[in-house]
Order: C-alpha cells, then structure tokens, then sequence
C-alpha cells in the first residue's frame, strides 16, 4: 500500500517529479478514491489508517487579490483571518475553485502544494511542526505523499501560521 520513493515513478505527478528532483525523502500512500465520501481528507486518513491531525488539506485562498496557499490538518477548518495576518493581508475568502484547479495545474480534491503550475504564497498550519510526518496530496484523488513537515515548508516556501482551528 506504501512505497517509498526516490526515483520518478512511472505516472508520476508533478508533486512526486518535485519531490524526487528536490532528492527529499517521501513516501507514497495509494488508496482507492470513493466518490461518495464526504470529504476528501477525512477518506485519506482512514484510508491509510493515519490520525487526521497528520493528514493536511491543501485549500486555496485570494487573500486581497492574490492567490494564497493554505496547508491545514483535515480534522480542522482554515482561520481566513489567520491566513491573511500571516502573509500581511487584511481580507481572505476562498478562491473560487476553477481559479484554484487553474492556477495550481490539480483539479479539486487532489491539490497538492508540491509541483503547482504557478508558484503562489502558501502558508503551513503551525501543528505540522509537532509532528515527524505529515500527509499531504499527491496531486491527484487516491495518493498522498508522507514527507517532514521541514521538507514541505521548504519546497513550497511556506512560513509557518496557527491558521488551522478546530
């Protein structure tokens, strides 16, 4: 069910090709997606038997005008005002998700924060740091790639936040 990966698996996501290019050690969570689940990060952590808190939800904000990456734990919410003090803004709402799947190359659900098309501001629950691993999507519903919260702030120069509650 798991794999670790450090060579480019043949039908790779741009998130794995970044990851095995960047030489950052990650494994790869591959479960079969239902789409009669509720809710796309909930399925992922039961799927692979990981607690909630450790699996994070990639979600896309406009935060006065500009596109905003927001990496929250999936048992939570993301705090708008949160992410917008965190990257000096002063008003954030979700961006709508045509925009989202445009800009990031991912279609709904599967966004990941690795390998997007545009490289957009993004910003990292604080939660993660207490944690050796954290799950995030592999650019596509049904894979998540486990890797060092470290890791993951580095490769999408993503600064640290409490912008996750609940």
């Amino acid at each position: 069910m798991a794999k670790k990966s450090k060579k480019q698996q043949p039908g790779g996501t741009p998130a794995t090709v970044a990851l095995t290019a960047a030489g950052v050690e990650y494994t790869v969570h591959s479960y079969e997606h239902d789409p009669s689940h509720p809710s796309y990060g909930e399925e992922a952590a039961e799927a692979m038997g990981v607690s909630p808190d450790r699996v994070f939800k990639t979600l896309v904000a406009d935060v006065d005008g500009t596109l905003t990456v927001a990496i929250v734990p999936v048992a939570g919410q993301l705090d708008l005002k949160a992410l917008a003090a965190a990257v000096g803004g002063k008003r954030a709402a979700m961006a709508d998700p045509a925009l989202a799947e445009r800009s990031t190359g991912y279609v709904r659900g599967g966004i990941s924060p690795l390998g997007q098309r545009k490289k957009l501001p993004t910003v990292l629950d604080a939660s993660a740091s207490s944690h050796k691993t954290v799950c995030v999507s592999a650019g596509r519903r049904g894979l998540e790639v486990e890797l060092s919260p470290d890791d993951l702030a580095g490769l999408t120069r993503a600064v640290f936040a409490p912008i996750g509650r609940g």
